[in-house]
């Protein structure tokens, strides 16, 4: 769909060539540049040679190879043949006594990364990007550094190839002090390969925290569950942005080694997390942008999840949602943002024509830069079952219980929306940090339908800010994983917040996976922790079709 066609190719004196050419213009053009540019003596000097050929020098005109273009059958392919329509895979292209034959878009690698930090026991994923080409077809080879011991020579070979030929790789506890080296060779699938590069990793491969607060939750989940079931997870995973502050490192986490904040450190850790519980749906809070595109979306892609995200405005974090690609497809995505769906979309003019009689309350939700994902998804082997699945993050104030009881009546009209107006009742799976726990106004209106208007969250944060009103909604949710004791762990706090809220006509819990014991937990006093990447613990349950 571009307008511009690139051509690259090497002369045989070793210079690559390459060109840009509009798609439309005629093949005869093209081949005239490509005659010039091959021409002796021309190259970087293309200005003095133009004004060289303008004023007839001969010699010039001698040194311009002849350029042709051959079809796959022989034929010489008219001058007057746009250059979309010329170059097609097999003709061949003659300058001078050299051929080459064309690949027309051949696969080609545009990105390939190594994250920064390497854990042993951790798995290795490379940011793999390429065109005309997916990583599910390339071509992996992974190398290790050669060890003085080793009896390599300082001159031999410096890198050692290892038996993994996979896209992901976990370096096993001998690679420790050892960088790491990629080579990659893009596919398409249909055995044509593109030329291959390689990465070397910035550092070696330091040794893992040893055991981790999820090693025991992954026994439950060593296998991706059956067709009729789904495997919901809903995680904080505590963005950069919010770790990496000084306030964090001195006031919230004191406790916490300084390095186990780090984000490369902490992607380690929450890649193998996320990973090892075999999920069909993952809803994310707090993710970093960088965080989402980099790091987790690469990992997450290499074992069958596919990701979508929505960014907060006014911040660098958002929300993330993966669905299993082999049990779901995207049928169409719904996210808003609270205070502009408020201000802009008629389905809250009620609710905001209430609001407007609180002039301090409306203020401050219209602050707020709170998003509601929403994805519908379809499955793939019975395409009557479709699910609604919403993912939030609310305004986390511990007095802004009334702020919170706005937000999810938005969020709970959109849901309404979208699973019963633009989808006739399909199920609902609604995931998030509520930032409520069990006793709040807000978890009494997602799973009662309704909230009066003397609830004592109205006046949160006192009298002056009151906004009384009774709210409603028509589902009925349960909350899967019940009222654990606390989903957030913090030094000065610990309580539940987090939930994953689901269709109790639609679904049913098969499972709840155990949350790590309260021992594990505060090994290293609270969260996070060398061996617990968040502050919020990860809420994973199964969950199957009615």
């Amino acid at each position: 769909a571009e307008p511009k066609l690139s051509l690259r190719f090497v002369l045989p004196d070793g210079s690559a060539r390459h060109m840009q050419r509009d798609q439309a213009e005629p093949l005869g053009r093209a081949l005239a540049r490509i005659a010039t540019n091959a021409a002796k003596g021309h190259g970087k000097s293309g200005k003095k040679s133009k004004k060289a050929r303008a004023e007839g020098d001969a010699e010039g005109e001698a040194a311009v190879p002849v350029v042709r273009l051959f079809s796959r059958d022989g034929a010489a392919v008219a001058e007057e043949v746009p250059n979309a329509a010329a170059w097609q895979d097999g003709a061949v292209l003659h300058i001078g006594d050299a051929r080459y034959r064309v690949e027309r878009n051949p696969p080609a690698l545009t990105e390939l990364r190594l994250p920064r930090s390497l854990l042993a026991g951790f798995p290795v994923c490379p940011k793999v990007s390429a065109e005309f080409a997916a990583p599910q077809h390339c071509l992996f080879r992974w190398f290790r550094e050669q060890r003085p011991a080793d009896g390599g020579d300082a001159a031999g070979e410096a890198w050692v190839e290892t038996a993994a030929a996979e896209r992901v790789f976990t370096p096993s506890n001998a690679l420790v002090g050892l960088r790491l080296k990629l080579r990659c060779t893009p596919g398409d699938g249909e055995q044509r390969y593109g030329p291959a590069h390689e990465v070397e990793s910035s550092g070696p491969v330091e040794a893992g925290p040893g055991a981790c607060t999820f090693d025991a939750r992954h026994l439950y989940t060593k296998k991706v569950c059956g067709h009729g079931s789904i495997r919901a997870v809903s995680y904080n995973i505590l963005a950069d942005t919010y770790a990496q502050t000084e306030f964090s490192r001195t006031v919230l986490y004191p406790y916490c080694a300084p390095y186990a904040l780090e984000i490369d450190y902490r992607q380690n850790l929450l890649k193998k997390e996320l990973v090892g519980y075999s999920a069909d749906l993952i809803c994310l809070q707090e993710v970093d942008k960088s965080v989402f595109v980099d790091s987790l979306a690469p990992a997450l892609d290499a074992f069958g999840l596919e990701g979508l995200f929505r960014i907060k405005e006014k911040q660098h974090e958002g929300l993330a949602t993966f669905y299993r690609r082999d049990k779901f497809s995207l049928l169409g995505q719904h996210d808003i943002a609270f205070s502009e769906a408020l201000l802009s979309e008629p389905l809250h003019k009620e609710l905001c024509e209430q609001l407007a009689k609180y002039p301090l309350v409306q203020e401050k939700v219209l602050q707020r830069s709170s998003v509601l994902q929403v994805s519908v998804l379809q499955s793939t082997t019975d395409p009557s079952r479709k699910l609604c699945v919403a993912n939030t993050h609310l305004y986390w104030h511990p007095k802004g219980g009334n702020i919170r009881l706005i937000q999810i009546a938005v969020a709970m009209s959109h849901i309404k929306h979208v699973a019963r107006d633009l989808y006739p009742s399909i199920p609902v799976i609604f995931c998030g940090d509520f930032n409520s726990t069990p006793s709040s106004g807000t978890y009494s209106f997602i799973s009662s339908g309704g909230i009066a208007e003397d609830h004592e969250d109205w006046v949160s944060n006192g009298e002056e800010e009151r906004c009384s009103m009774s709210l409603s909604h028509p589902f009925k949710l349960l909350s899967a994983c019940g009222e654990p004791a606390y989903t957030n762990y913090v030094g000065g706090f610990h309580g539940c917040l987090d939930y994953i809220f689901i269709d109790r006509n639609a679904l049913e819990v098969e499972q709840v996976i155990p949350l790590p014991s309260h021992e594990e937990i505060t090994t290293h006093q609270a969260l996070p922790s060398v061996s617990h990447p968040s502050d919020h613990i990860a809420l994973i349950c199964d969950l199957k079709w009615k």
